[in-house]
């Protein structure tokens, strides 16, 4: 299974006029923010403007969710503004509509990030929060991927990719992950399995999972991210 195959199969549900809004979803460390890069890449050898945004950027500010005590829970459907998403994906079908981002260095939102885009003809959003009845399909959606793949090839990613992001932090004192510098590699591999176990797993097993009976497509990677299947759920 190729990304034609999967073009392929989207096509038919792109609509005839304005922009196709096709939400990716699946878990934390799943791989959807390449996925999107990759599908974008291929959709644009076909002529199509592709914009890609991240939900991530319409999770509220840390402070706000350590007001709700919900810092802990970031990723649950009660940690974004569902309402500023709506807005943006209903503005962005007429008329330029603002998205803000996130960044997984600060482990916050990012104003400096924020763009206002023009209505492509494709938009890729992607992010934990599609299957909220206020944003998801059918709602707000023309077509939905869900990707999927073993939970401990989920674990893996996560893990590996937690390590390199405290690699990173220990010459720069402003990432979220300079904090965790005083640890040894083995402790950080600890405490970033601790996470995955205790909110990553938790939120794909309470709250992601239920999307994939509304998705269009979903998507099993391998354990080296190939895809190994394209399905209807």
């Amino acid at each position: 299974m190729t990304l034609d195959d999967i073009a392929a199969l989207l096509a038919p549900h792109r609509p005839a006029a304005g922009p196709f809004l096709l939400g990716i979803t699946g878990s934390v460390a799943v791989g959807k923010s390449t996925f999107a890069a990759q599908l974008a890449e291929r959709l644009a050898q076909d002529g199509a403007a592709v914009e890609i945004a991240c939900t991530d950027g319409f999770l509220m500010p840390n402070a706000r969710l350590e007001a709700l005590g919900l810092l802990g829970a970031k990723g649950a459907p009660a940690t974004y503004d569902h309402a500023a998403l709506r807005t943006a994906l209903t503005g962005i079908r007429s008329g330029p509509a603002v998205f803000p981002a996130y960044s997984h260095v600060t482990y916050d939102i990012d104003p400096a990030l924020a763009r206002r885009l023009a209505p492509p003809d494709v938009l890729l959003i992607e992010g934990l929060t599609l299957r909220h009845p206020d944003t998801g399909p059918p709602a707000l959606l023309d077509a939905m991927v869900y990707l999927e793949a073993d939970e401990a090839d989920l674990e893996r990613w996560y893990v590996a990719r937690f390590l390199e992001l405290w690699e990173a932090a220990e010459h720069d004192p402003t990432s979220f992950y300079a904090r965790f510098r005083h640890m040894d590699r083995e402790q950080t591999d600890a405490l970033a399995r601790m996470v995955w176990r205790d909110v990553n797993l938790k939120t794909l097993h309470d709250h992601i999972v239920h999307a994939r009976p509304l998705a269009d497509l979903v998507v099993r990677k391998g354990p080296d991210h190939a895809f190994l299947s394209v399905s209807a759920p």
